[in-house]
């Protein structure tokens, strides 16, 4: 049986405050969302999702005074980042205090925070109360959710309820910073892209660790095979030969032709605009997933700004392909 799919903030904070499952928007995709502080809910979140134990989770906050009872400490750097660019994309991973329980960040003495930019999100933090552990509505691994009805289709007999916000603006999860060791190290690209980050603080370090998946991950979405579609898809640019199959579908970063030999086409921005790309990708990938073809062909974008996370998540995503 689904679960509602409704506007009603009140319910969805009620549900928070008694250890309930809500999905709700954010400006990068659908969170699934729990109170971080209750172990029990947090476990919740794994159990529908079908997330190892050893995959951290995001904490959200909608006010700045949490931020001393969740970390040790609020270094220069992070309050810098934090006035320029919360609310925004942008996961700040720092050493956790002990009211976080060992559960959200995968026994790891660090966690990650972020407040949304959305105001339905924001309305949700303040009402309910607490800080809101919250991955990605999707199964483990999948591609992520960026409507109501994406959540619904995947965890809709799982949860409590589905807090519709619309479609979401970003479209790309978002990027992990750690300030927790002796330089800035970028974990994740998403959905604020590095160049504003060093203009803020100075150069900062790319994370080079090996994706081992039985221990602990530094951040989400680090794993190798990850975002991925039903449908086999492999990462080509325009003069590598096509795969040899029936039915292929085209992911397109701009319109391109000719198209004839393709099944499916889905074009993510036109005017090639990385921003308006970034949005659509999970929802285009979703319905070329839906669409019965044999192989999707994913075209990269350009590496630079946006696009680097958009890469990311395709790389991840066709890891399965050989």
């Amino acid at each position: 049986m689904s679960c509602p799919i409704g506007t009603d903030v009140d319910y969805a904070a009620g549900l928070l405050a008694r250890g309930g499952l809500v999905a709700f928007p954010t400006e990068t995709v659908y969170g699934l969302g729990a109170d971080a502080l209750d172990a029990r809910a947090v476990a919740r979140i794994f159990e529908a999702k079908g997330r190892p134990r050893f995959d951290p989770l995001i904490v959200h906050v909608a006010d700045l005074a949490w931020l001393e009872r969740l970390f040790c400490s609020v270094p220069e750097n992070a309050r810098r980042l934090i006035d320029r660019f919360w609310p925004g994309p942008l996961t700040l991973v720092l050493p956790k205090t002990d009211l976080v329980p060992d559960l959200v960040t995968a026994g790891l003495p660090t966690v990650g925070v972020r407040m949304p930019a959305h105001p339905v999100a924001l309305d949700l933090l303040r009402r309910a109360g607490t800080p809101v552990a919250a991955p990605s509505a999707n199964l483990f691994g999948q591609v992520s959710p960026t409507t109501a009805r994406h959540v619904a289709d995947q965890l809709g007999s799982q949860i409590d309820y589905i807090l519709d916000g619309g479609s979401c603006s970003v479209g790309l999860e978002s990027t992990v910073l750690d300030l927790s060791g002796r330089f800035p190290t970028l974990l994740r690209p998403g959905g604020l892209s590095v160049e504003p980050i060093e203009e803020t603080i100075g150069p900062i370090q790319r994370s080079d660790a090996a994706s081992d998946e039985t221990r602990p991950q530094l951040a989400p979405g680090m794993l190798s095979s990850h975002y991925a579609t039903r449908t086999p898809l492999l990462l080509a640019r325009r003069e590598d030969r096509l795969p040899a199959a029936a039915r292929i579908g085209l992911l397109a970063f701009v319109s391109e032709s000719p198209l004839d030999q393709f099944a499916a086409v889905e074009v993510l921005s036109p005017r090639g605009d990385l921003a308006e790309a970034a949005a659509n990708l999970f929802a285009a990938m979703r319905r070329l997933d839906a669409q019965g073809l044999d192989v999707i062909v994913a075209r990269p974008v350009p590496n630079t700004s946006l696009g680097r996370a958009i890469n990311d998540r395709l790389l991840r995503a066709c890891r399965k392909v050989e």
